[in-house]
């Protein structure tokens, strides 16, 4: 299944609403920037129906490298994590695998 980027997204968006894909891109680009900035200030974002962006503390560990066996420590640090909705679930759940079921064992 390929990757949709963002200038698929706006262009889908654009032929949607009837907007210039200039003018897509500034309302996706200022989405995508205010995301982004409301994590960095702590903040989680919820869109109801859809899901909800937070920040996740990760505590500092010991982890192995794989090739080497070797043992490294990995610092403590925050990573973005993002939780879909109950309805996008379902939604996901209810078309996309009517469309597409998953393979016979």
């Amino acid at each position: 299944m390929p990757n949709i980027t963002k200038k698929d997204l706006v262009e889908k968006i654009a032929e949607k609403t009837g907007l210039t894909q200039v003018d897509t891109k500034i309302v996706v680009e200022s989405f995508l920037e205010s995301v982004s900035k409301f994590l960095q200030d702590g903040k989680n974002i919820e869109i109801r129906g859809f899901g909800r962006f937070k920040i996740k503390e990760k505590k500092s560990r010991t982890a192995r490298n794989p090739r080497t066996n070797q043992q490294i420590q990995v610092a403590a640090g925050y990573k973005p994590i993002f939780e879909a909705s109950r309805e996008l679930k379902k939604h996901i759940n209810d078309i996309y695998w009517q469309n597409n079921p998953p393979a016979a064992a």
